[in-house]
């Protein structure tokens, strides 16, 4: 399906497999053009961005020519100001439009796109607050995801008054210009810079550029499983993961050799399935007014965990696997930055020095990923102090932290490569894991993403969400972002048991870890964090009724192995991802464009967790089908339904025709 151009009677039209993109003319210009500055304050990952604009216009005049390429060029002006070329064309059977010939170093552009007023519009890499984008515009660039997010809220105002941290509804750590239209196509933009992706108006998308990009990158298809097919074709498809990760949970515990085995131990005797511990504080802690935080020197702390190297042996005999943790970045203290700013791998300020970023109380230095022999140190980093010392996975946390006044290796922009640095984070990780040969053994999580995360992540994580109930921030703001990140071209998906920021009063109560364990059972891993302050949140093993529910939980999970195994291959062979919307096999059904808090995992399952405090009872809407309640056996055909859901019974329904429902039969009867 290649781009159509036609030029009649003053009116330019671009069309995609017969819908109208493009449409242009003196009277409703789609491209504008101008120069700009960017403005940005960077304090601990917050970032306020703003424009100092110097000139916008509207490229309303317009010449034609044809190559003999069969692409179509068309130069756009202002009475002959600020001219830009723009190519029209198909690349490996991809609409790509290109943008040449910038002579007048326009380094801003607003692009507005055709739409229709009940358009659904879904996307942008991870957005928390809202899966339809429809009627919001979306700035952007990576950064902290926020505390609170939604500035209606007290948390946010407290955020926003001590530590600038607040944020808004766009906050995120996983930005990506790309966007599923409900017309059944995709728009990538490929290109790095600061965005803002508009979606307000009722006749045109807008996107606003912060710089000239390479090109737009366009495809359409009938359905949106063929859609994902070919967007995740483009960006890249997460491998399948290794097999020993589905037979059990994750465990997040910290505290040293001791306490971590004892509460192992007790979890095991309790009947929890346990496939991990991860343990982040493997190499070492440091306390701030935050809370705990770690060493930042990716070795193992001897001190902290004596015989480790032992246990994790002694572990593995057992079928579990022991995870860890590194970021991009290496503290003052310890051995690792010495090395490196003694072989210049680290990024530099306007001196000449060592760029040293403060993350709240302590100081790093960041490993400058545009240097190949810095990327080749730390790559070694990970092989010899974390795979070959024996972990099977870690938390490659960060990557949204670099600041726009860096100076690095390759003398590009720190500008243009703030939202590009995730990416370049994932590839690294990747790179170490497969050049050990271990990517069937070996996995690694991240928080932070950008275009590209597809092809080199491994599995992304929601990040630090509040320990609350809250929309914006807390147990049901992960359902949206696996979903957008999903219509993004990323199909792995999961989150903190519990939730991890606790501030201002927040404390993680027993309720909202049994209810987030229970979603967590139908993701593709379970995993837990003690969260920021463990001593003030309720964790798995605070009572035995808690471990018991978890183990329970944990058991459900495991036998789903089989499910959850064919939905992720599904993933890495096709890219339709492992927790879907509804409307990705309800095309038909206008209810399901609007669902945010339900999903199905795979394609015959569908769960609506209990996201509300006290709920034992939930509203949940099932597209025109033959539903199965999982707990009771009750068939459904659709609708608006209410169900009870007491703890250890989410509302979770499996379709009646799906090869698997003797499997999902079996799971009544687990005690």
């Amino acid at each position: 399906m290649g781009l159509q151009v036609r030029d009649y009677e003053g009116v330019l039209t671009v069309e995609l497999g017969g819908r109208v993109i493009i449409r242009h003319s003196r009277t409703e210009p789609w491209i504008y053009a101008g120069h700009g500055q960017g403005q940005y304050d960077m304090y601990r990952g917050n970032f306020k961005v703003s424009d100092r604009l110097g000139e916008k216009l509207a490229l309303v005049d317009y010449a034609v020519e044809s190559s003999d390429a069969g692409d179509v060029r068309v130069t756009f002006s202002k009475s002959g100001l600020l001219p830009l070329t723009v190519v029209f064309g198909v690349e490996h059977d991809r609409a790509v439009i290109r943008f040449v010939g910038n002579k007048e170093g326009i380094n801003r552009l607003w692009l507005r796109l055709a739409a229709e007023e009940q358009e659904h519009v879904y996307g942008c890499g991870e957005q928390f607050s809202h899966f339809d984008l429809r009627g919001r515009n979306f700035p952007l660039w990576t950064s902290e995801q926020g505390v609170g997010r939604n500035k209606d809220t007290y948390i946010t105002f407290l955020a926003d008054k001590e530590d600038r941290a607040g944020g808004d509804y766009y906050w995120t750590f996983f930005p990506q210009p790309t966007f599923i239209s409900s017309r059944k196509y995709y728009c990538h933009v490929d290109d790095s810079a600061y965005m803002d992706l508009d979606f307000r108006h009722p006749s045109y998308h807008e996107l606003q550029l912060w710089n000239i990009p390479e090109k737009l990158v366009l495809e359409a298809a009938d359905t949106y499983v063929e859609l994902l097919g070919k967007l995740t074709a483009y960006l890249g498809r997460q491998p399948e993961l290794p097999d020993w990760v589905y037979d059990g949970v994750w465990i997040g515990v910290q505290g040293g050799t001791e306490v971590v085995l004892d509460k192992l131990n007790r979890a095991l005797a309790m009947g929890l399935q346990v496939s991990g511990v991860w343990a982040q504080d493997w190499q070492g802690v440091r306390h701030t007014s935050f809370g705990k935080r770690l060493m930042w020197n990716w070795i193992w702390n001897r001190e902290l965990y004596p015989g480790l190297d032992k246990e994790i042996e002694k572990l593995r005999e057992k079928g579990i696997r022991f995870l860890g943790y590194i970021n991009p970045y290496v503290a003052v203290e310890g051995h690792l930055f010495k090395e490196a700013s003694a072989a210049g791998f680290l990024a530099k300020n306007d001196r000449g020095e060592d760029y040293l970023v403060d993350f709240g109380e302590f100081d790093a230095g960041i490993v400058d990923f545009t240097n190949p022999e810095a990327c080749e140190w730390y790559k070694n980093v990970i092989k010899e102090n974390m795979i070959r010392f024996g972990l099977s996975g870690w938390m490659a946390d960060f990557g949204e932290y670099l600041p726009t006044d860096v100076v690095l290796h390759n003398g590009a922009s720190a500008e243009w490569m703030h939202n590009a640095w995730p990416a370049m984070w994932a590839r690294l990780n990747r790179e170490a894991v497969e050049e050990e040969d271990k990517l069937d053994d070996v996995t690694f999580f991240m928080r932070a993403g950008y275009t590209g995360s597809q092809r080199y992540c491994t599995m992304m994580w929601a990040g630090d969400q509040n320990v609350d109930w809250s929309l914006d921030d807390g147990l049901a703001s992960v359902i949206p972002a696996a979903l957008s990140l999903a219509m993004s071209g990323f199909g792995l998906h999961h989150s903190d048991i519990g939730g991890y920021t606790t501030l201002f009063g927040m404390k993680r109560t027993k309720e909202l870890f049994m209810r987030w364990a229970e979603h967590s059972a139908f993701t593709p891993i379970m995993r837990t964090h003690e969260g920021n302050r463990p001593d003030d949140n309720w964790q798995f093993d605070s009572d035995d009724e808690t471990l018991l529910h978890f183990a329970r939980m944990s058991r459900v999970y495991t036998a789903l192995k089989p499910y959850l195994k064919a939905a992720v291959k599904e993933n890495a062979d096709t890219g339709v991802p492992v927790m879907r919307p509804l409307f990705l096999h309800y095309e038909r059904d206008e209810r399901a464009y609007s669902i945010q808090y339900q999903y199905l995992l795979g394609r015959d399952l569908l769960a609506a967790p209990v996201i509300e405090e006290g709920q034992r009872t939930v509203g949940v809407y099932l597209p025109e089908d033959e539903w199965i309640h999982l707990w009771t056996g009750r068939t459904y055909r659709g609708g608006d339904i209410q169900v009870d859901a007491p703890l250890g019974q989410p509302p979770v329904f499996y379709r009646a025709a799906s090869h698997y429902a003797s499997l999902f039969e079996s799971l009544r009867s687990l005690d």
